[in-house]
């Protein structure tokens, strides 16, 4: 196998490898085709105002001031005296979207649908909004037109200011929530002289809905306990008092509005979240208004496995934590008849997704190979029972109905997560043999051991077709169960060579590049901590982000690229121009101590490199040029060492907007994103450069010394995906996909990086001469 193409087929494998876990562990929940289900009583509330401050830590808004004085005292009113508080446990990506999402669909996204888009909807779901007689939005552009789209109908009403509001580099981002609260205001103010849509204002079903991104976006700029953190909660807490007012004087105090008042995920100390950290998943929630229960005196202890009660002050008063599934009784306040028809409703709902869930899976499988879920039947014949006795009068029928119902419900989730990871098994076996076969493949590769070829396994993979067609199997099926086939079939066969079909992929003409690029390096990283200091310091006075620091910090990155192809291809000549090139970069994408990271760094690689090229013995490493080293005769054979070099270089291998300030300073998701990985990726160059330098210094193929490094990722990311959960904590949860992404990921991008470090040190760009282009 030429190596373009073991390069094109390693990186499909590792792709496949990588998308697997998704398909495998993380795939959407939803099940679609149920019929709603509804109360047949009467509902105590006609309207629903929904408060979401965005970013907004419980403690944050619980506890006092080292004074002891509350900076919400409106909402600690409501905890005292009218409704009913707790905390909504959040789960990773602690992000908006997905929180959101949580609060008005009812559901957790799987974690790829970060990834698809945070304007438009992933997948198809059903939401309060959906269900309302009409809903009025007021709010973030990134959040509230992801549920107008997903509406049937025309009913939900969206208010968004422009984007560029979303300014990191504000003078005062709690202006997003003055803006919201001013166009509420003004918004019922004009109903007053619209009939029509007074009309549907006095409709029963309605839901308001108020989105403050401030506090979010002044974390972000300013940490959560900033003055510009602590003092916009104050704003936010007045900004409910007033709209509370303003509905109550609207509908004449007719005491049938509900308030929500939550968040959608915390913030930590350093102004990120996304993470499983408890200061991100730990968030308010407050309710009070029509149906719900007035403040309660706690009669007990509270058995919390947390000291938060005594932190915020609130231990004498009842707090009420919710989850996802079950309905927090707890926080109603209604006759026992209206709470026990509340729980079957809830119970149908989910049972009928569990019966579509198994209708679904049968349709998808053999009969002879399809094992049900047993255990819901009894439970679903009680409910019956209870429904069918209508003397819910009875307090003791009630009660019961009430127990029935919360087994069910724990029973039919039991069952759908049983049908939701049905296949995990087989799709698992699939993917792990795909694992071994590559890793043998790469071992085989290395060692140059031959095999007696053998015809291509063809039956196999039409077996293995023929099965997944049987059971109507999505097309990703097909791949993680047909991958092991060609993959083991090179195992012992890897010089079949009519497999090679794939010609070589023609390569572009480097482009001419002209500009002064002969200035000392060393002025271009003054001026980036110049850069550094005046953007901090202008961010600092609130005066936004200086255009001049913009245009260098855009520059910088741009020239990155290309400047290190200007100079010397001397090992240590071309090394020092890529680390400079790098460090200017780091520089401006950092926040604080971490900007030292690189030189330090460069220094342990320089280090690195004078110990292998002493254990060796060979020439000076100043005359060794990258791009004359290519004399195939001086290539040398594996040896012990150099599985400990491979082994040295694999040990090398949460969302802070403040790094990207420099470089923008509006909410843009895509943009600093990409910012964010280059500054990953950053470290993983400079160590891939000393790698690359090392086997020119010690004379060994670039590609053995990369396989044993590939063979040695690839044992730590088959760990490392047996390791992968989807149950258990939070924190256990996003800690196994951490470390498998970030071990697939590595992989993947080291056979991408190999490439590029291979032209930052080798090839040269001259101008005004003959462009030369010299090839290992």
């Amino acid at each position: 196998m030429n190596i373009i193409m073991f390069f094109l087929v390693g990186l499909l494998v590792h792709v496949v490898f990588f998308i697997s876990i998704f398909d495998i562990y993380f795939t959407s929940p939803l099940v679609h085709g149920m019929t709603p289900q509804h109360v047949p009583l009467p509902p105590p509330a006609k309207r629903l105002v929904l408060f979401v401050a965005d970013g907004l830590r419980a403690d944050s808004l619980f506890k006092p001031d080292i004074n002891g004085t509350s900076r919400a005292p409106y909402i600690r009113s409501i905890i005292k005296e009218r409704g009913t508080w707790g905390v909504s446990h959040t789960r990773v990506p602690t992000e908006s979207r997905p929180g959101h999402v949580a609060l008005i669909a009812g559901f957790y996204e799987d974690v790829s649908a970060v990834a698809k888009g945070w304007k438009e909807n992933p997948v198809e779901f059903d939401s309060v909004f959906n269900e309302s007689r009409h809903t009025w939005c007021w709010g973030s552009p990134d959040i509230l037109p992801m549920f107008a789209k997903g509406a049937t109908g025309d009913h939900v009403y969206t208010y968004t200011y422009p984007a560029a509001m979303e300014d990191f580099a504000s003078t005062d981002a709690s202006k997003l929530d003055t803006w919201v609260f001013d166009e509420v205001k003004a918004f019922m103010n004009s109903a007053r002289g619209n009939q029509t849509l007074l009309s549907k204002l006095h409709e029963e079903k309605n839901v308001f809905f108020l989105h403050l991104l401030g506090l979010d976006t002044n974390g972000h700029a300013h940490r959560p306990m900033s003055k510009e953190y602590l003092e916009n909660i104050g704003l936010v807490d007045e900004g409910v008092a007033e709209m509370v007012s303003v509905f109550e004087e609207f509908y004449g105090y007719d005491g049938k509005t509900a308030y929500v008042f939550t968040a959608d995920h915390g913030m930590t100390n350093w102004g990120s979240h996304g993470a499983s950290h408890p200061s991100e998943t730990l968030t308010p929630l407050v309710a009070w208004g029509a149906g719900l229960q007035t403040a309660q005196r706690a009669s007990t202890t509270q058995n919390y496995n947390d000291d938060y009660l005594k932190d915020w002050g609130l231990e004498t008063y009842r707090r009420v934590d919710v989850n996802q599934g079950v309905l927090p009784l707890q926080y109603l306040n209604n006759s026992l008849h209206f709470k026990a028809e509340s729980m079957y409703a809830n119970a149908i709902q989910i049972l009928e997704q569990f019966k579509v869930k198994v209708t679904q899976k049968k349709e998808t499988t053999l009969s002879f190979l399809f094992t049900p879920y047993h255990k819901i039947n009894t439970s679903e014949k009680r409910l019956n029972w209870n429904k069918k006795n209508q003397d819910l009068k009875v307090f003791l029928t009630l009660f019961l109905q009430i127990r029935h119902c919360e087994t069910l419900i724990a029973q039919a989730l039991e069952g759908l997560s049983y049908y939701h990871t049905y296949d995990r098994f087989f799709l698992g076996s699939s993917v792990v043999l795909g694992f071994i076969g590559w890793t043998s493949y790469v071992v085989l590769v290395i060692l140059k051991t031959h095999a007696s070829l053998r015809k291509p396994p063809t039956s196999v993979g039409l077996v293995v077709s023929f099965f997944l067609l049987l059971q109507s199997s999505p097309f990703t099926y097909y791949i993680y169960c047909l991958l092991p086939v060609p993959v083991w079939y090179f195992v012992v066969s890897f010089f079949y060579r009519a497999m090679l079909t794939l010609g070589l992929i023609i390569l572009g003409l480097w482009p001419f590049v002209s500009g002064l690029y002969r200035k000392a390096k060393m002025l271009q990283v003054l001026l980036c901590v110049y850069v550094l200091a005046s953007t901090h310091s202008s961010l600092q006075m609130k005066q936004g982000l200086p255009l001049f620091s913009q245009l260098v910090s855009w520059a910088t990155l741009g020239s990155s690229f290309f400047v290190p192809l200007l100079s010397s291809t001397r090992l240590f000549h071309r090394l020092l121009s890529i680390l400079l090139s790098l460090i200017c970069v780091y520089l401006v994408l950092s926040t604080g101590y971490e900007a030292l990271f690189p030189p330090v760094l460069s220094w342990l690689m320089f280090v690195w490199i004078n110990m292998e090229q002493e254990a060796v013995d060979t020439q000076n490493l100043y005359s060794i040029d990258f791009a004359e080293n290519i004399d195939l005769t001086r290539i040398r054979q594996l040896r012990l060492d150099d599985i400990r070099r491979s082994y040295f270089f694999s040990l090398f291998h949460s969302f802070d907007p403040a790094s990207v300030y420099c470089f923008l300073t509006v909410f843009n998701p895509f943009i600093m994103g990409g910012l964010l990985m280059w500054k990953v990726l950053i470290p993983f160059i400079i160590v891939m450069c000393t790698f690359e330098s090392i086997q020119v210094s010690t004379r060994l193929s670039s590609r053995s010394l990369f396989l044993i490094v590939l063979v040695i990722s690839d044992l730590m990311a088959l760990h490392f995906f047996f390791l992968v959960k989807d149950y258990g904590s939070w924190l256990d949860i996003g800690t196994s996909i951490s470390h498998y992404v970030i071990v697939m990921s590595m992989t993947i991008f080291l056979m991408l990086l190999s490439v590029m470090t291979h032209i930052l040190t080798s090839k040269r760009i001259l101008i005004g001469q003959k462009m030369k282009m010299h090839f290992k």
